[in-house]
């Protein structure tokens, strides 16, 4: 007879393990799609409009939302010790999302720097806002600061539900060649002499 109240928590833990991993990883694709939209419009003081895309204003972002994604996978197949460390490093990684993003959107200038420079061939942070006549600002490095939150949030929720998730499954074994009776010593001596240590037919004396 089945333990009703032991299924049930198995099969929340399948399901909490099963929105940890999708939610890591939409979370990680919004990241890497916020990366790619453009983030500001710069308007030059000659009337030049650039835009800034999150490539250019928040470089970091592609090898986070990577980094995230593996960590996903690794959640996936993790035991109990590894679940609490990659849900902190997951934690640790929105933390650096939200810091990419806030630096950006504080300063849009410096971060749109090296684009400016490349249109106008001008660098330095004085010489370069000179140039600057007006920033608009789009909502994907928001989008990003957002997702950064949200990732904060997923890794938390890792670590409160981590031990309820159900161990991975061992799908191979190790097999040992073996004699009946015999030792590993004598498995190595039969393999040298061309014998096979897995056959259990039994030796003839030879005359």
């Amino acid at each position: 007879m089945t333990d009703a109240p032991t299924d049930r928590v198995a099969m929340n833990g399948r399901r909490m393990k099963l929105l940890a991993i999708a939610a890591g990883a939409a979370i990680a694709g919004l990241i890497l799609l916020a990366w790619t939209q453009p983030w500001f419009g710069i308007t030059l003081t000659d009337a030049t409009d650039l835009e800034i895309t999150g490539e250019v204003a928040a470089a970091g972002l592609s090898a986070l939302a990577v980094a995230a994604l593996v960590l996903v996978g690794a959640i996936s197949i993790a035991g109990m010790f590894f679940r609490y460390l990659l849900g902190s490093l997951q934690a640790l990684i929105g933390v650096a999302v939200i810091l990419s993003a806030s630096l950006a959107l504080g300063n849009p200038i410096s971060a749109s720097a090296t684009t400016i420079s490349d249109a106008t061939g001008i660098a330095g942070a004085g010489p370069v806002a000179a140039l600057v006549d007006s920033v608009s600002v789009t909502p994907w490095p928001w989008v990003a600061l957002v997702a950064g939150v949200l990732q904060i949030v997923a890794a938390a929720g890792i670590l409160a539900t981590a031990r309820l998730w159900p161990g991975s499954t061992r799908k191979y074994q190790a097999a040992r060649l073996t004699t009946e009776g015999g030792s590993p010593v004598d498995d190595w001596d039969a393999l040298s002499s061309g014998g096979d240590p897995t056959d259990d037919t039994p030796t003839r004396n030879q005359p």
